[in-house]
């Protein structure tokens, strides 16, 4: 049972705020496809859109308030009728209201003065509750209003029967201390429920949206992945985390699925996280210390704050000049290997040189090392590449058909995508996926030799649902064939890596 006086509730502003990060748009099915993994993520609210921008965003707020979900759907409007009207014909739960309130705004955007802010925010708060909508106020700039004049707008807009007011850092330039103080003078002002919207202009808004919170604020507004106009807004993972790990506060969020549906953000936008991002960031669970991996071997929380696996992600040991040999002798049993203590001094000794020479390492080249020096052939091929062949040109679509040796099994799979090698990887993948669903989460190209003729090396890290994460590469003139050949190996790799004991028995029963 949840208890009501600890949660904090999550509005989720990913599908608009988010999607006004510069180069993001989505189509209106892809917007379906993230709301619904939000809802089952368990936010509170999602923030579908700004339904008056055009008739493809209206479209897809209404698909989302009419698919069922469980999370209440809203829909964002500027203080004037026709913005409201439009989000009201999306049947969204609850319309989201804002107007400019400080002196820059009011001047040199909306042209207006004090007293006709407060009167439009009032009208326009009154005619969604007329149409018996839930309305949450936010005053846009909010941080650089003066705070009399903010408190009293946001007392008018409570008179006109706002169920929710909002603070908005629209800018970001609040610290923790002044957001506290402004919260605590406008908690203390209203009755209503308080939400923080935060950017993340200064890298605080998931600092002042807890400050705000430690003030009494009860919402928060986020976005997966921190995604948002400039720097972005408050990311939905640091804030979570945050709440209930550092202020033992509840949320509605089902933690483990955090990952799974960053990972979904990412793909349908084209944004992919920093790897040193909290939480979420390839390297968030990742170690290469010699001292570090030792305590972690021994005891996780000797350098980890949390479990990976509560936000459903692994952990990881990277090789490199700072590793150690209990670091090493790890990643060497994970991908299958047998050492001795010598060989493993040897094994290690191989990657500092390698570390001192600039290269970064990746469990493909530590592979490399180790069968050097071990002789051994680290992992059983479950996948091989019979035969490929593709189609592709101006005016027909790229198409590509494979044939694949599966645990002594001929397999042969078509599939098209946006051009030949998106097109070998997806049929690949159409195989694969009877025994794992192993996914590409990364593709470099970097040719070899010049010419039109250049050996070209595609290296690639692949992902599967567990978390497991392997990396590979293959070189040939064709970049087909070393795409083709590079995800096989990774799929090789990860199913190394899982264990597979009876690949024959999981394929008859996927």
């Amino acid at each position: 049972m949840v208890d009501t006086n600890k949660l904090i509730k999550i509005f989720d502003t990913t599908l608009r705020d988010g999607e006004q990060t510069p180069g993001v748009s989505l189509t209106p099915e892809d917007k379906l496809k993230i709301a619904i993994q939000l809802d089952k993520l368990g936010v509170d609210t999602i923030e579908a859109g700004f339904p008056i921008t055009s008739r493809g965003e209206a479209d897809a707020v209404k698909a989302i308030a009419e698919a069922g979900l469980k999370s209440e759907i809203c829909g964002l409007a500027r203080a004037e009728p026709k913005d409201i009207e439009t989000a009201l014909k999306c049947n969204v739960d609850l319309v989201h209201v804002f107007i400019a309130t400080s002196d820059i705004h009011m001047e040199h955007k909306l042209k207006m003065g004090r007293d006709e802010v407060i009167k439009k925010a009032a009208e326009m708060v009154k005619l969604v509750k007329e149409r018996g909508v839930p309305v949450e106020f936010s005053a846009e700039d909010a941080c650089r209003s003066d705070p009399d004049f903010l408190i009293k707008v946001f007392q008018e807009v409570s008179k006109a029967g706002a169920d929710r007011i909002d603070v908005a850092d629209t800018v970001g330039i609040m610290n923790p201390t002044t957001m506290f103080d402004l919260v605590t003078k406008v908690k203390q002002a209203v009755k209503e429920p308080i939400s923080m919207h935060c950017h993340n202009d200064f890298g605080l808004a998931t600092a002042n949206s807890l400050a705000g919170m430690l003030a009494g604020a009860e919402r928060i507004h986020v976005a997966i992945n921190g995604l948002g106009e400039r720097a972005g807004n408050a990311a939905l993972e640091e804030v979570v985390m945050s709440v209930q790990n550092l202020y033992q506060k509840e949320t509605n969020i089902n933690t483990r699925l955090i990952y799974e549906t960053s990972n979904l953000v990412s793909r349908l936008t084209g944004i992919n996280p920093q790897p040193n991002k909290a939480i979420i960031g390839d390297n968030a669970f990742g170690h290469e210390s010699g001292i570090h991996v030792h305590g972690i071997i021994n005891m996780p929380i000797t350098y980890e704050p949390l479990e990976p696996e509560t936000v459903g992600r692994k952990r990881w040991i990277q090789a490199g000049k700072h590793a150690g040999t209990h670091g090493v002798k790890a990643q060497l049993e994970e991908l299958g290997y047998e050492a001795s203590n010598q060989q493993v001094k040897e094994i290690l000794g191989r990657v500092k040189d390698l570390g001192d020479k600039g290269k970064r390492l990746t469990d493909m080249d530590l592979d490399s090392i180790a069968r050097s020096i071990l002789g051994q052939e680290s992992e059983e091929r479950v996948l091989e590449l019979i035969d490929i062949s593709v189609m592709t040109g101006i005016k027909s679509t790229p198409t590509a058909s494979v044939k694949i040796s599966m645990n002594g099994e001929t397999h042969v799979a078509a599939e098209t995508g946006v051009g030949p090698v998106d097109s070998a990887i997806k049929a690949i993948q159409k195989i694969s996926d009877k025994i794992a669903h192993i996914r590409l989460k990364d593709f470099r190209i970097e040719a070899i030799s010049g010419g039109t003729d250049a050996l070209g090396e595609v290296i690639i890290k692949v992902e599967d649902n567990e978390g497991n994460i392997a990396t590979a590469r293959s070189s040939d003139g064709d970049i087909v064939i070393a795409s083709t050949e590079a995800m096989i190996d990774g799929i090789n790799k990860i199913l190394t890596k899982k264990k597979i004991s009876s690949p024959k028995e999981q394929l008859a029963n996927p």
